[in-house]
């Protein structure tokens, strides 16, 4: 049996593994397949692709692409959630900040360098007319350490997914002041290139099984109750998420996708320039 180990971050974007992890779905395959919970995000999932401590990401297409630019021995298989990511904008409460305009010269919190907070935090810049150069970050970690620089005053704004804050909002820890979506399909699988080249068959199994589960998935009885429970949301705020998410029908991810992707990360000065997406991709 083949053991392959899979990270994500603990959000309702990947309650399909849950759901065929729970169903030994992989184990009927011959596949030990084990998820592993990435709250610090997309950067920290990088590095454990580098590190060989995963095998697989479920991971920011900005992220991975900047990553593999840079000398990660992973590569992108296909997109995982092709919709837009809506990254909510964020305060603390007792913040001075009231809108987006008057964050052009405070401190964001980041998860890393190289994650979507960061990422995200230099295109809504961007989008704002902003001098990228003079953007000012402090490495938190994660959502909890979002909470604590907000909270203690150390950042001043902080990036994350909009509904998974969105109980953040509800409760007062947070004051949402804009979103900002993605210019692009958000989340991708990647693979190490050691675990395509010795096992492309297992690999396939395993992208032919989660891909079933979101074709299907939005159709679950009472999803989108057993995802307000689970993630601790209002059921009106899952249903909404619904409505916008759209996961990959499981078609390969295409060059000319990636292309335009870069060409808007080269704009959004995200990148300083783009490689040829063709080393960026494997097709199976």
């Amino acid at each position: 049996m083949l053991n392959l180990k899979v990270g994500g971050v603990p959000e309702h974007f990947n309650y399909p593994w849950y759901i065929t992890l729970k169903n030994k779905e992989y184990t009927k395959q011959n596949i030990n397949l084990r998820w592993q919970d990435f709250p610090g995000g997309t950067g920290a999932m990088c590095k454990a692709l580098r590190d060989k401590e995963i095998d697989i990401a479920i991971v920011l297409t900005e992220g991975i692409i900047k990553d593999i630019s840079n000398g990660n021995p992973s590569k992108i298989i296909q997109t995982f959630v092709k919709s837009p990511l809506i990254w909510g904008i964020h305060v603390g409460a007792k913040s001075k900040f009231k809108s987006i305009d008057d964050l052009e010269h405070a401190t964001v919190a980041i998860s890393r360098y190289g994650s979507g907070s960061h990422l995200m935090a230099i295109v809504n810049a961007y989008n704002n007319g902003w001098d990228i150069d003079t953007l000012k970050f402090k490495v938190v970690k994660n959502l909890q350490g979002g909470i604590d620089a907000l909270t203690n005053g150390e950042a001043d704004y902080f990036m994350w997914e909009h509904f998974t804050t969105k109980p953040l909002v509800d409760d007062g820890t947070f004051r949402r002041v804009g979103d900002c979506p993605t210019p692009w399909p958000c989340f991708v699988i990647a693979i190490r290139e050691e675990i395509l080249d010795k096992h492309p068959e297992e690999v396939k199994k395993v992208l032919t099984i989660i891909n079933n589960c979101t074709s299907g998935f939005k159709a679950i009885e009472n999803i989108d109750e057993t995802l307000a429970v689970r993630y601790e949301q209002q059921l009106g705020d899952i249903q909404k998420w619904l409505s916008i998410t759209e996961w990959n029908d499981g078609k390969p991810i295409s060059e000319n996708l990636l292309t335009e992707v870069q060409n808007k990360m080269v704009a959004f000065n995200v990148i300083e320039e783009k490689i040829d997406s063709g080393k960026l991709i494997k097709i199976l």
